[in-house]
């Protein structure tokens, strides 16, 4: 029987890792901030323990490039984001040596966002019968949960309220899971620099997308003639929103055999001469 699997999108965990702690985290002559690589050895170490005993996990990294092909549809994607925190750039290449010492397999896959990899990945372990949980806060993932076997994981919430399933979706959002690209391209994602469509919120989206409709087949007559002539750019944030579930990976990425139970996370940083 093939483990269930726990994919990990790596850049948010290292984000909540850096800026999740009270205090900062140094080597033990104080000079160097050793914050990222412990707080995500001890966020992993803890899911895996409260979560995802017996589940393969893996962990997914945007690549430096990943924006590119979505940049090339919208110069605007991601524009507003401000360049990371130097320490968070550091810390980056530590939890990847981390994970190695952990036993945990990873990617950064070069030109792909992490989303596409994991969107793939989840894929891949559903063909194969294996339940799927993901380890994020990014809601363009909300889309995967069309497949009941596929969940989000959030840790950062109270215990009762930790996993999103495609069930949850219409009581919350008044959509199902597999119309989020044309809910989040009529209302917009601030997120990702995807402005919607001027007039256009979330009770509104909603309402032209009942009874399971798509943006191609909204009934005109429904639609105020601004929003007509901003229905082409809608489309095509439709399509950057839309995960691409079949990017180019390399074979035999997941092992579908559970991971190794997580080391604490002073030891990990003891193993890899960070104190």
């Amino acid at each position: 029987m093939t483990a269930p699997l726990l994919l990990i999108d790596g850049h948010y965990l290292l984000h909540r890792a850096w800026f999740g702690f009270a205090a900062r985290i140094t080597s033990r002559d104080k000079t160097i901030d050793r914050t990222g690589v412990f707080g995500f050895a001890a966020l992993l170490r803890k899911a895996q323990i409260q979560h995802a005993d017996g589940f393969e996990i893996f962990v997914v990294f945007d690549s430096e490039n990943g924006s590119q092909a979505r940049v090339g549809r919208d110069s605007d994607y991601k524009a507003q984001r401000p360049a990371p925190d130097p320490g968070l750039i550091e810390s980056l290449i530590l939890v990847k040596n981390a994970l190695d010492h952990s036993g945990v397999r990873w990617i950064e896959q070069d030109g792909c966002e992490a989303d596409d990899v994991i969107a793939t990945l989840a894929t891949h372990a559903r063909t194969d019968g294996r339940a799927v949980d993901i380890m994020t806060t990014d809601k363009d993932y909300i889309q995967l949960l069309a497949d009941p076997s596929v969940r989000l994981l959030n840790t950062g919430f109270a215990m009762e309220r930790r996993y999103t399933a495609g069930e949850h979706i219409l009581p919350r959002y008044g959509v199902l899971a597999e119309q989020w690209p044309d809910f989040r391209a009529l209302m917009g994602d601030p997120a990702d620099n995807i402005p919607g469509i001027r007039g256009i919120g979330a009770k509104t989206a909603a309402r032209l997308l009942a009874g399971e409709r798509h943006l191609e087949n909204i009934p005109a007559d429904e639609l105020r003639p601004a929003w007509t002539q901003q229905w082409p750019q809608a489309q095509c944030w439709r399509e950057m929103i839309k995960l691409d579930r079949k990017t180019d990976l390399p074979e035999n990425l997941l092992t579908a055999e559970p991971s190794v139970p997580q080391p604490k996370a002073p030891h990990v940083l003891e193993a890899l001469g960070l104190w």
